[in-house]
């Protein structure tokens, strides 16, 4: 509107020639010379009363601008088609080719209908929307306030953190409390929200909590790995959020604020005992917040969810997974590796080399390269566990070595004392390093 106006004010005030005009204004001459016409046509001069604005200049030179496209077209409804992409295999071209179905007379072009559901997008937020597909991605991150659990007998106060994991299509949400973010608590709380889900997603999107994430990285995070054997164990992928990149992890962002606002703040006054009371109180919130109305959709979290998640998910697998410790041991050069205070064999020919250990509630096992070389049951009190074939063939040599002394062409004087030797170590053994209380451990 402000070339038409300067258009209006250099012919009508100044006077100057279209081709002047042009000149200042970049306007072409023909697109001049049709304004002032309709400026003529309409009786217009400078300077143009004060209640025509910018909105009612334009329906003076383009009368039909709006009307023509609402007559013509018809709007689709931009928020079911928001809804329907993230439905797994539903793309933009067949929404428009059903909406072309529908108003097969008055419907957009393919490309038309691309720039403007980009553009009601836009309006929606700054930043453009993010379009989860049902069953993809699960965001998972910890609520920044814990909840205080006072022990009945002691009176102890201890500190319960809140796990949440929220579906990126239908924002169905799980929350759980826990003592800690710890790897064990971290692996549990995933299990049991796969349960309360059921079914596995594609992604997990956690943040870079050192209990997943041992290396935090733009391009190659490097995870635990006991979050990658779960990940494994459920067929999922892991895809941690990046660094400073808030938006890799908004749907966590804003399903840890609903549980603090919906969910610990109704808690606020109460007190706990235990974790397990805590827990049952969170349960019966969660259940009122996945049933909550949308504010701008149609729906709550538990029928998006029934209607987008749920057929998406992958299937559980038979048996829940356990928590294994995983970490990098170096054999010692008594073929013993050390856990927990207790030191488990294994073969004497791997002394020196690095081997991973996997510590299970009551199997303890040893790989090189993938391949299992030790298993012992797992042992909670300081001690040995030793296996007899880990051990390296000392006694077959020491027999060697005494039936060579016995068979030399020595004299009989001279063979007497390796004899009374020989005979010493047959009455008396030499003790092994190993006593026999490290066997019964």
């Amino acid at each position: 509107m402000r070339k038409i106006r300067e258009v209006l004010r250099l012919r009508l005030e100044a006077d100057l020639s279209v081709r002047q005009i042009s000149i200042c204004t970049k306007v072409s001459v023909g697109s001049i010379q049709k304004l002032l016409k309709s400026a003529q046509a309409l009786g217009l001069t400078w300077p143009l009363p004060t209640e025509l604005d910018d909105g009612r200049l334009a329906a003076l030179f383009y009368p039909q601008a709006d009307t023509t496209i609402s007559a013509r077209h018809v709007v689709p409804d931009w928020p079911s088609v928001h809804q329907e992409l993230k439905r797994k295999g539903v793309s933009k071209q067949l929404l428009w080719e059903e909406y072309t179905q529908r108003y097969p007379n008055s419907c957009y072009s393919y490309s038309q209908f691309c720039d403007r559901y980009k553009s009601w997008c836009q309006l929606q937020k700054r930043s453009m929307r993010q379009i989860h597909k049902a069953g993809e991605k699960l965001f998972i991150d910890y609520c920044g306030p814990t909840v205080p659990i006072v022990s009945p007998t002691t009176g102890e106060v201890r500190q319960a953190q809140v796990f949440v994991a929220v579906l990126g299509a239908s924002n169905y949400t799980f929350a759980e409390a826990t003592w800690s973010q710890s790897l064990p608590d971290w692996l549990q709380s995933h299990v049991r929200a796969f349960e309360f889900f059921g079914g596995t997603p594609v992604l997990l999107i956690p943040d870079n909590l050192k209990s997943g994430v041992s290396k935090a990285c733009r391009y190659d995070p490097e995870l635990n790995p006991s979050y990658q054997q779960l990940a494994e164990h459920y067929q999922v992928a892991v895809m941690p959020a990046r660094p400073y990149k808030p938006k890799d992890k908004a749907k966590a962002e804003v399903g840890v604020q609903i549980v603090e606002r919906w969910i610990l703040a109704r808690l606020r006054h109460q007190t706990f005992f235990s974790l397990a009371e805590l827990n049952q109180c969170i349960r019966a919130l969660l259940n009122e917040l996945n049933e909550r109305p949308f504010k701008q959709l149609p729906g709550n979290r538990r029928e998006a969810f029934e209607q987008l998640d749920r057929p998406a998910l992958g299937s559980l697998p038979v048996h829940p997974y356990r928590y294994v410790a995983i970490k990098t041991v170096k054999v010692n050069i008594d073929y013993h590796v050390s856990y927990e205070q207790h030191h488990y064999s294994v073969p004497h020919q791997y002394v020196g080399q690095q081997l991973e250990l996997h510590a299970g509630d009551t199997l303890l096992q040893v790989y090189h390269q993938q391949q299992l070389v030790a298993s012992h049951p797992r042992k909670t009190i300081p001690g040995m566990s030793t296996l007899p074939e880990h051990m390296p063939d000392v006694t077959a040599s020491s027999n060697a070595g005494r039936q060579g002394v016995l068979s030399s062409g020595l004299p009989t004087s001279d063979r007497a004392p390796c004899a009374g030797l020989a005979n010493g170590w047959q009455r008396k053994p030499m003790p092994s390093r190993h006593t026999d209380s490290a066997w019964d451990c």
